[in-house]
């Protein structure tokens, strides 16, 4: 039987991964205090006591604004910590699936992202979360890398939760309309992992099915919109009495401290291809709001 050895049960993706992978093997979910990924000597003492065969590790330092001012601590948790687990897990035999992001990009392009497009981060978040993936890939381990992009749930801090408390808080919001991505429900990141999962379970030879489908894949909601965009779509499913007005401003005009894509877009057509269909960033949307 797999032992599947989940990180961040807390967070908004651990959350429902700890939900989405039940039933395909025998499931660890911890929490920071159990495994603290700033601290990489109690990674490794985790790893070799639980023995896994396959680590999914959707824990991060995901603080954009504050690892402006905090970089060695981001670095630690989204670079060397995966690097870690990925040099144990190798040590076992077990296989990886880690999430990145598409901060990873600058936003420059016109189009989605593929994955074979050249990385270019504009923040201490985004370098960090790169450091992340190539340290898993320096170790030859058999391995995912999902990257995601404006994940939101009804769990956590997110985008969704601070737009419906401030609409209850005040009469007019104003929201950034030039930036562009596709919004995702961490459940959707859930669900698909766990599809990819079981995929890899019914192979006939599991080590064979993890060599033809390592790499990396784009893990998005289908379709396209700003922030002001989805904060409309927020609004529309919101049970509210009095709902604020939403007035677009350029991000130029809603200063922050770590720069932010203007495109955030990523093709998710690799793994399509390759494993299964995703939604429309809409339905997926109103589904977490039924």
């Amino acid at each position: 039987m797999s032992r599947i050895l989940i990180t961040g049960k807390t967070g908004q993706v651990g959350h429902e991964l700890e939900r989405s992978l039940q039933g395909l093997g025998e499931i660890i979910a911890l929490e920071r205090s159990q495994m603290d990924l700033a601290d990489l000597d109690q990674v490794r003492d985790v790893i070799r006591r639980i023995k896994p065969t396959l680590i999914v590790n959707p824990a991060a330092y995901t603080a954009v604004d504050k690892a402006e001012s905090e970089p060695e601590l981001a670095l630690r948790i989204n670079g060397e910590a995966p690097g870690v687990m990925a040099e144990e897990a190798k040590k076992l035999g077990a296989a990886m699936i880690h999430y990145s992001t598409d901060y990873v990009f600058d936003g420059s392009k016109d189009s989605p992202y593929v994955e074979t497009d050249p990385t270019c981060p504009i923040n201490v978040y985004g370098r960090s979360k790169l450091a992340g993936e190539q340290a898993i890939q320096a170790t030859g381990i058999a391995h995912l890398i999902l990257r995601t992009s404006w994940v939101y749930s009804t769990h956590g801090k997110n985008f969704l939760l601070t737009m419906l408390r401030l609409a209850k808080e005040r009469e007019e919001l104003s929201i950034v309309s030039d930036q562009f991505g596709a919004p995702t429900w961490s459940r959707t990141i859930a669900d698909t992992t766990a599809q990819i999962v079981a995929q890899s379970l019914a192979a006939r030879d599991l080590q064979a099915w993890w060599q033809a489908h390592s790499g990396l894949y784009h893990l998005t909601a289908q379709g396209k919109t700003s922030w002001f965009g989805f904060t409309e779509a927020i609004m529309a499913h919101a049970s509210i009495n009095q709902k604020p007005k939403l007035k677009p401003i350029l991000a130029k005009d809603y200063p922050v401290p770590a720069k932010r894509p203007s495109n955030s877009l990523l093709s998710s057509q690799r793994l399509i291809d390759t494993f299964c269909g995703l939604p429309e960033w809409q339905e997926a949307l109103k589904l977490c709001r039924d």
